[in-house]
């Protein structure tokens, strides 16, 4: 079974310095029908002005992954953490038993575009920890490429739940596949671009959830498209 999120159904803010869409009930947006999926809790897909950004926070208890899609965002935090994503890049932040950052756009001229996903985590009371890969180069390929695991199998960054994240570059008229475990559930999140999934045809900022299903085909109808895909229990 796949049901369909639609872009312009999410919660939808505009501050100024933050244009964001919130996919899941989160912070002045409430819809008791979206509270997340599973263990996902949040895909926010924000545009952040040049020069400006979210200042120093707390978070715990909550595995935060951060993909840029255009951009730079520029990271720092309390574990001494301080770096540049850029797309292709993935961000891992487990908050755990309390950690502070900030994250504001590196430039000072172009916005930044970014999805902002966080994941509730197996259990409570993790030391926070923080990891950053770069999956440019394996991108090019047109594949799925797990970006997150529970384990880091295929060199992914290991997050402590039971999911695994997929992303996929797909040009026009090709198609990855995947196979997913009947037990399990899929949320599908079309970063850019138009596809077909199973059927259905979703764009830049359509959501899907997935379950009762063994093959997911996504199949490209842009020049260029691009997809998370996350496995869950």
């Amino acid at each position: 079974m796949i049901q369909v999120r639609k872009s312009k159904d999410r919660g939808h803010f505009n501050h100024g310095w933050l244009d964001t869409y919130h996919t899941f009930s989160f912070s002045d947006y409430y819809d008791p029908k979206f509270m997340g999926f599973r263990a996902l809790r949040v895909i926010n897909e924000d545009r952040v002005a040049a020069g400006d950004g979210f200042g120093t926070h707390p978070h715990n208890d909550m595995e935060i992954v951060t993909y840029v899609l255009e951009g730079e965002l520029e990271h720092k935090d309390s574990m001494g953490n301080g770096s540049v994503i850029r797309p292709g890049d993935v961000q891992y932040m487990s908050a755990g038993t309390g950690v502070t950052h900030s994250e504001y756009n590196h430039s000072s001229k172009t916005p930044v575009h970014l999805l902002q996903i966080w994941i509730l985590p197996d259990r409570h009371g993790y030391e926070p920890r923080y990891d950053q890969k770069s999956f440019s180069e394996k991108l090019k390929t047109g594949s799925l490429i797990r970006v997150v695991s529970q384990d880091g199998k295929e060199d992914s960054i290991a997050v402590r739940q039971d999911v695994n994240l997929f992303v996929a570059q797909i040009k026009k008229n090709n198609a990855v596949t995947y196979s997913i475990d009947p037990n399990r559930s899929a949320w599908i999140q079309v970063a850019r671009g138009d596809v077909v999934l199973n059927g259905h045809t979703l764009s830049a900022g359509d959501g899907a959830s997935v379950s009762s299903e063994s093959v997911l085909e996504l199949k490209g109808l842009s020049e260029a498209s691009e997809v998370l895909l996350f496995d869950l229990v």
